[in-house]
């Protein structure tokens, strides 16, 4: 006797070769662009960044090629990146006439314009007047330095020895003319 229960149609294979295929793709593409998805932590090669000075001047981190850099990112309307402001001149004055190179960049909006965030910008340069600062302020409007160090926030800091590698990164304010800082400072300068 002959079963009379109709053929069931075979399920078609052709979503699961999509979903390999894009697989595949997504993987692939990873792969490729790896470098890009790195993330910034000590041990890290710099990533290069140009910033304007007061004068219009644009300047990268290869400006600064052979020298130890503090890389430090910056508003004028965020309050802890005021407080260790003071700190950061100290250790700036005490290492100056030395290869240490101070790389204060502001990410502030244009003066009187909000970011995306809503945040008002302001004169950096004008800004560090107020505060009485010594070393150089430099400016990123389009705020690249953040997308290229993958910063979480300001004020975050990097300190980068000659060898254009990241030695400390430190997300937050701190206080900069601790010995721990100095130390670092004396023996990148020293190698």
């Amino acid at each position: 006797m002959e079963s009379t229960r109709p053929e069931r149609p075979r399920p078609s294979r052709l979503p699961y070769l999509f979903a390999l295929v894009v697989l595949s793709g997504v993987v692939g593409f990873a792969w490729v662009a790896r470098e890009h998805f790195q993330p910034i932590v000590a041990g890290s090669e710099a990533p290069d960044f140009s910033v304007v000075d007061e004068e219009g001047r644009i300047h990268t981190l290869d400006d600064f090629r052979g020298k130890v850099v503090i890389v430090n990112v910056w508003a004028t309307w965020c309050p802890p990146c005021v407080e260790e402001m003071p700190s950061l001149d100290a250790l700036y004055k005490e290492f100056e006439g030395t290869d240490l190179e101070l790389v204060a960049i502001s990410v502030d909006a244009p003066p009187g314009k909000a970011d995306a965030a809503g945040k008002v910008g302001g004169d950096p340069w004008a800004f560090a007047r107020e505060l009485g600062v010594s070393f150089p302020i430099y400016w990123d409007r389009e705020r690249r330095v953040e997308r290229a160090y993958q910063t979480t926030g300001v004020p975050e800091s990097f300190v980068i020895g000659r060898d254009g590698i990241i030695y400390k990164k430190v997300a937050g304010a701190t206080v900069w003319d601790h010995d721990r800082y100095r130390e670092l400072i004396e023996r990148l300068l020293a190698s």
